[in-house]
């Protein structure tokens, strides 16, 4: 194998795949990445077997065809390391991969490619495709509230429901629940399908999302789920297990109903958690026509308090939040106002955006 290319267009690539590989591996091919040229087609290749992602990089020149693996992090660092401008020479010698780029050279140890896993994929039964800008929007909107290592291990990822020519990602933690819908040009008469995808695979394919005007597509199948662009192929593997009922636990009887201007109560309730218990970060909101009054203390006797002018109107009303919940759904609201639908001091609160349902989220209340 022998090939040149800038460092610009191998790093973002090589970026891309050396985030799902693992520092720490049973397999030590598994902290390598496989590379892979064919021609002008050079791809890289990462994965941690519930994660994988293909790069890939359409050369200048042809090369000398082959496969092989490197240690994914010395690469990528050497890469990084060199001029914005450089040329990269990568030939294989003697079982060793030798870059050479101006004055600098270096020699990395290698594994056999035919050592290198394959994540296995079933047949997919649900394909569509959509903008990067519509999968991107769904993923920010939501992953905030995709649980980190509960028990309930289905918790510890994101739904994606496929229904009635909508794709619904919902999160939920058990404290806190995020759903967001988009319309999708999809087949009408298709079957609803339900697949949880794991928190890795949602966090790295969110990173990886960046051109939002270029077409992706989806696959979905019994244990994988597949996202194919020009530049890359993720693939992830699913979460066996079974969704809470999301349904079931938004509010429909929330009569009191709070209209506010989102940055600025997501300013006051940023001031009133400097203060807030550093544990259990709870705040008070007391509701009255017209005023919302923040407070928030500490084991220490600290106290910080905001009163709001807000359109409210319902019954006063006096209710306890974890802080970080509410900065989580004001942060990534897109709207100017925001509307909090309020039943009771012990019933969830319905957070959404006055001008479209997009996005809903629930939070349940503290006791304080």
């Amino acid at each position: 194998m022998k090939f040149t290319v800038s460092r610009e267009e191998l790093l973002k690539p090589l970026q891309m795949v050396v985030g799902v590989v693992e520092r720490r591996q049973t397999l030590p091919v598994l902290a390598n990445v496989l590379v892979v040229l064919e021609g002008d087609r050079l791809s890289l290749t990462g994965t941690d077997l519930e994660v994988e992602v293909v790069a890939r990089v359409e050369l200048p020149q042809p090369g000398e065809s082959g496969e092989t693996t490197v240690p994914a992090k010395k690469f990528a660092d050497i890469c990084r390391s060199l001029p914005e401008d450089a040329q990269i020479h990568i030939s294989e010698e003697d079982d060793k991969v030798v870059l050479r780029s101006g004055s600098s050279r270096f020699t990395l140890s290698t594994l056999p490619a035919g050592n290198f896993p394959n994540v296995e994929q079933g047949a997919g039964h649900y394909r569509f495709a959509c903008s990067q800008a519509v999968v991107k929007q769904l993923i920010d909107s939501t992953s905030f509230a995709m649980a980190q290592q509960d028990v309930r291990y289905y918790l510890n990822g994101m739904l994606w429901e496929v229904a009635e020519q909508q794709l619904r990602c919902v999160a939920t933690d058990g404290h806190r629940l995020a759903m967001c819908s988009k319309t999708l040009e999809i087949d009408p008469a298709a079957e609803k399908l339900q697949a949880i995808v794991p928190r890795k695979g949602i966090l790295e394919l969110s990173r990886m999302l960046q051109d939002e005007d270029a077409s992706i597509e989806v696959v979905i199948g019994d244990k994988h789920m597949q996202v194919v662009t020009e530049r890359f192929t993720f693939t992830s593997k699913l979460v066996d297990g079974k969704f809470p009922d999301y349904e079931r636990v938004l509010p429909r009887s929330g009569n009191n109903i709070l209209f506010a201007d989102r940055q600025a109560l997501r300013q006051a309730f940023s001031r009133v958690a400097i203060l807030s218990n550093e544990k259990y970060r709870g705040v008070r909101l007391t509701l009255s026509e017209g005023t919302v009054v923040l407070v928030a203390n500490n084991p220490e006797q600290d106290e910080a308090e905001e009163q709001l002018a807000v359109d409210y109107t319902g019954d006063n009303l006096e209710i306890g939040f974890n802080i970080g919940y509410l900065l989580d759904v004001t942060a990534v609201l897109q709207s100017e106002r925001i509307k909090m639908s309020l039943a009771d001091a012990n019933t969830s609160a319905l957070i959404e955006s006055p001008e479209d349902s997009e996005a809903l989220y629930v939070i349940m209340p503290m006791r304080l």
